[in-house]
């Protein structure tokens, strides 16, 4: 990317970041930290204290970081809010903790792509509830990611054949279920304290909701009915 844009010269200021401090980013990882340099001052915080998870949203968090220290907000106001920044619904949610087990809403995760960011971020044994209408996916793309850390995978949706293909025989525990109140329930029931159910679809909503915040909605309603 940094190649194309020099080949454009545009008349720009730019502040590059990456997970490498490369001598002139504006916003780097080190030793556990995010660091972000601007007009001559570096703020830093660890990484487990950011409020979101996974490292696409350590990505969001530089960029967001080096322009709020562009605009001159302070170190603690921007600590507060990469501290307590909810995010959105359906991506990522936190939706509750019911006995020690997290319980996640990642509905808007409609392809392989999403699912896998989800699953890079998760630092528990998960339980996946994952299904719909497939759209074509290559489910190699999370495998070894579904293999390490995915201990049960709760298959919802009406067909279910093209998961249980790919997926039988790589994880122990597969169950089928054709609603979201059933899903939940299995989870509950497979979940261990220091677990993590995870809802990150890889599939359109379409068979058995109305759209994915139906779907994820519905995942929010039954979980704090537990």
């Amino acid at each position: 990317v940094t190649r194309e844009i020099e080949k454009l010269k545009p008349e720009v200021t730019r502040y590059p970041f990456g997970e490498v401090n490369k001598g002139l980013s504006a916003g780097y990882i080190e030793n556990g930290r995010i660091f972000i340099n601007s007009k001559g001052n570096t703020f830093n915080m660890e990484l487990e204290l950011l409020a979101l998870e996974g490292m696409h949203n350590v990505y969001n968090s530089l960029a967001s970081g080096i322009v709020a220290k562009l605009m001159d907000i302070t170190d603690d106001q921007l600590r507060e809010s990469l501290a307590d920044f909810k995010g959105v619904p359906h991506r990522l949610e936190k939706v509750a903790t019911v006995r020690g087990v997290q319980y996640i809403n990642d509905s808007k995760a409609t392809n392989v792509n999403s699912c896998w960011y989800a699953l890079q971020s998760m630092r528990s044994k998960t339980i996946l509830i994952i299904g719909g209408v497939d759209k074509g996916n290559n489910y190699q793309e999370i495998e070894d990611l579904v293999t390490s850390k995915v201990k049960a995978l709760i298959f919802m949706g009406k067909d279910n054949s093209k998961l249980h293909s790919f997926f039988d025989g790589k994880i122990d525990v597969i169950k089928d279920v054709d609603s979201m109140s059933d899903a939940v329930k299995s989870a509950y029931e497979l979940a261990e304290k220091g677990d993590t159910v995870l809802l990150s679809p890889c599939c359109a909503s379409f068979d058995l909701f109305d759209n994915y915040e139906d779907r994820g909605d519905q995942f929010k309603e039954y979980v704090r009915k537990l």
